[in-house]
């Protein structure tokens, strides 16, 4: 009985030492007032690098978006790595002005790869700063000129703000939600702290050089959790990766558990391999910045699905002692429920008004099967996986 109560005060610990700091970090995100960045006179030559992997069907729509955006067509050009698309894709492609295509093909699918080839494949010294996109990612009007006032103003990392895509189906709601939410503590809060933002993977640019050179690394290539090292790299090069409220891209979110599942067992690996980073002596020096332990911490914190399993098997607990007079839960019943309060309490603060809508209440009658897919996806993983676990996209705006 004693050894009970040690693990569930050691688990009370735990639960409450990230629970405290994602309320924080959600309250400061909330007070928090973002720089604003307008369009700057002087122009960054910026590449806009798209890797596309078997995606005939949206590749099409993005680079014609992404073409055609909103800054000057001489200071910007939209680079296609085609892995595996169809010639007549690749051919429809090439006919888009402002746009050059680089066909790859690989015999496992690597994110990485194709952009190391395309980082590569551009002539050295052509361009300032380097945007990455996924397939299905659409850049809103002024987003260009928002990262170029950015490095304008000193700023060698940034992150864009993503946003769904699609609305479309409940699953994609709640995808929508989790998003907002990373995006108000690990972005938005971590920022009005005076941390680094996170990096997501796509809408984040860097000094051209810097990011060609971490691309560049052998280690990084067969790496599926390539966006986790180039988080890491550019906090080891100390850094601060901007978080850019309103410069938009548009993200397609998953429309069913099946994706929903494939998709979450990625992020659960990346999760893992980016926390074997911070212990791996073959990095060579890191500097004990603010930014390192904060991320440090960060990655240790468990899923959130672990967190929410945790609370209810708790309060199950709870429930069996009051009607059988056991008593193995410590410490008392109102440290835990005032711990579970406030942990409820960060997601109203960070998720956003918008989303408190019937949508989001029909929604949420499918996180009981999000749930168990979530668990699925624990017992999936595979952290020594070469391959890019790739989440098949769809949709467009002219859906």
């Amino acid at each position: 009985m004693i050894i009970l109560h040690i693990l569930f005060f050691l688990l009370f610990i735990y639960l409450a030492a990230y629970t405290v700091y994602f309320f924080f970090v959600a309250i400061a995100g909330k007070l928090y007032r973002p720089k604003v960045y307008t369009p700057n006179a002087a122009k960054k030559r910026i590449a806009v690098l798209i890797p596309s992997y078997k995606e005939d069907h949206i590749i099409i729509n993005t680079a014609r978006k992404a073409a055609t955006h909103d800054y000057p067509t001489d200071k910007f050009t939209v680079y296609i790595a085609a892995d595996r698309l169809q010639p007549e894709t690749v051919a429809e492609l090439r006919t888009i002005p402002n746009v050059e295509v680089l066909e790859v093909k690989f015999e496992i699918g690597s994110k990485a790869r194709s952009l190391n080839k395309l980082f590569n494949w551009i002539p050295e010294g052509k361009y300032d700063v380097a945007i990455i996109l996924d397939a299905d990612n659409i850049m809103m009007p002024g987003c260009l000129e928002k990262v170029n006032d950015a490095f304008q103003k000193g700023f060698r990392a940034v992150q864009s703000h993503r946003i769904a895509k699609n609305l479309n189906t409940p699953v994609a709601v709640l995808d929508a939600i989790s998003e907002e939410t990373n995006n108000h503590l690990f972005r938005r809060g971590q920022r009005a702290l005076g941390f680094s933002s996170t990096t997501i993977g796509s809408g984040m640019a860097f000094l051209f050089y810097k990011i060609k050179e971490i691309y560049d690394r052998e280690d990084i290539l067969g790496n599926p959790a390539c966006d986790r090292v180039v988080d890491f790299e550019i906090m080891k090069a100390d850094m601060c990766i901007e978080f850019i409220e309103d410069a938009y891209v548009l993200d397609e979110k998953v429309g069913n558990k099946n994706v929903f599942e494939n998709q979450r067992t990625r992020w659960l690996e990346s999760q893992i391999i980016h926390l074997r980073l911070f212990f791996d002596k073959k990095r060579g020096h890191i500097p004990k910045t603010k930014d390192y332990w904060n991320k440090l911490f960060c990655n240790i914190a468990a899923p959130r699905i672990i967190f929410l399993i945790s609370y209810f098997l708790v309060f199950s607990i709870m429930v069996l002692e009051y009607f059988t007079g056991f008593s193995i839960l410590a410490p008392a019943y109102i440290w835990w429920l005032g711990l579970m309060g406030l942990y409820v309490l960060t997601f109203v603060i960070a998720i956003p008004g918008n989303f408190y809508s019937m949508q989001t209440v029909k929604a949420i009658a499918h996180i009981p099967l999000l749930v168990l897919s979530i668990i699925r996806a624990l017992f999936k993983m595979n952290v020594d996986r070469k391959e890019f676990v790739h989440t098949p996209k769809a949709f467009t705006q002219d859906n």
